[in-house]
């Protein structure tokens, strides 16, 4: 990726505090220059942990001027005294870059229950606040990891009226991946001009459609958030609603939420296949939706990937009990050009060789044509492997 698409007015840094007994980089800053408009989407978990109970009521406000992450402790089911840590560490950055604690966002991720002293931040944060600059994305996006197994960034750049502006994104999940958002953090700052009202219309379609449209092993963490803000630094004329830029950048949203999803699950734990479960000929996006994600859920469908086994059964098995109405007698499976069933039916051994060389490649797609309308959906899915139970049954350790 090209640092020169990154966008204007942001500085980064990232250090090794001592939350994670490896030694490795697990707190990272991200500061706008000025304070940036901002909208956030949050766990849907009815358990939520101590950095969103702080932060999601600041990003609601729609002003935000800074993002304190830490990787190695969740700060998660810690009661009242994790909360006090939550607010402590907001009060740190803001004394450290003489801002207001009100601008300033935290978000964890790590183990849930065990408590995370304040003392790792006290000489961290200002340590981080001296060495901010405009090239750390990288090592913040290092530091946010947990079980993943590389740092997940993605950039673009667009114009307004012939004037640039850049949108860049960061991003760390690799476990408890689940729509309806998944266990991961994700960070998207842009220097367009955009209001807060805008933002947050935008990021909810563009979340539901990339980090929502994920699953790698159906579970949903305490932690999660997505967080969006434009600081305006590329001085470009701002993007009135409704527009055709809007509609632009929405697209150029979405193009870097989808692209760090991918990543997510193409880094899912133990995972050696990305696989994107697409519904078309459906009667509303609706059913296709649904669809799509109880075939992407389903742990019958992800190990027969992981075992390259052109199970169709266990696809329109999972279409079946979706939920929605659908007629098995018009419904056509296809594994990437591959068709494997015609109208409810098996086409015939003569494609189990070809169907079987599809799902051997790292990334595949499989097409179900419902012939009941023309809407579509897609979700992104990765393999169920012997590795992703190694991983987490002793993730603690």
């Amino acid at each position: 990726m090209e640092k020169t698409e990154w966008p204007f007015g942001y500085r980064y840094a990232a250090s090794a505090s001592g939350i994670k007994p490896s030694g490795k980089a697990d707190l990272g800053l991200i500061v706008s220059d000025v304070p940036a408009n901002c909208a956030g989407v949050f766990t849907q978990n009815r358990v939520v942990a101590a950095p969103l109970q702080v932060t999601k009521p600041r990003i609601v406000l729609g002003r935000c001027q800074a993002i304190l992450v830490n990787s190695g402790n969740a700060n998660a089911c810690t009661g009242d005294a994790g909360l006090q840590v939550a607010e402590d560490c907001a009060a740190l950055t803001a004394k450290a870059l003489g801002i207001d604690s009100g601008l300033v966002a935290v978000a964890s991720t790590g183990v849930i229950g065990q408590p995370l002293s304040v003392e790792p931040f006290i000489s961290a944060v200002p340590e981080l606040a001296a060495k901010l600059d405009g090239l750390g994305v990288d090592d913040v996006a290092a530091a946010m990891m947990t079980t993943d197994r590389y740092a997940k960034v993605s950039s673009l750049t667009a114009e307004v009226a012939g004037h640039p502006y850049r949108i860049l994104g960061l991003a760390k999940g690799a476990g408890m991946i689940h729509p309806d958002m998944a266990t991961m953090l994700g960070f998207v700052m842009t220097d367009a001009n955009l209001d807060t009202a805008q933002l947050q219309r935008l990021l909810g379609p563009a979340v539901d459609n990339s980090f929502n449209s994920i699953t790698v092993d159906g579970d949903t963490s305490t932690n999660d958030m997505v967080l969006l803000l434009a600081n305006g630094a590329a001085a470009n004329a701002r993007i009135a609603p409704g527009s055709n830029e809007e509609v632009q950048f929405a697209e150029n949203l979405q193009r870097v939420l989808i692209d760090l999803a991918k990543m997510i699950v193409r880094d899912g734990e133990g995972a050696t296949k990305l696989a994107e479960i697409k519904v078309v000929g459906a009667a509303d996006c609706a059913q296709a939706r649904t669809v799509a994600r109880s075939v992407a859920t389903s742990s019958l469908v992800k190990t027969a990937f992981f075992g390259e086994d052109a199970n169709w059964g266990r696809i329109i098995a999972a279409v079946g009990y979706a939920g929605v109405e659908v007629d098995p007698e018009r419904i056509d499976i296809l594994f990437d050009e591959v068709m494997v069933a015609e109208a409810g039916l098996y086409v015939g051994a003569q494609v189990e060789g070809p169907a079987t060389e599809v799902l051997k490649k790292p990334e595949f797609c499989v097409t179900i044509d419902l012939h009941q309308g023309s809407d579509s959906a897609s979700y992104y899915t990765s393999d169920l492997t012997y590795d992703y139970v190694k991983i987490n049954a002793d993730y603690r350790s």
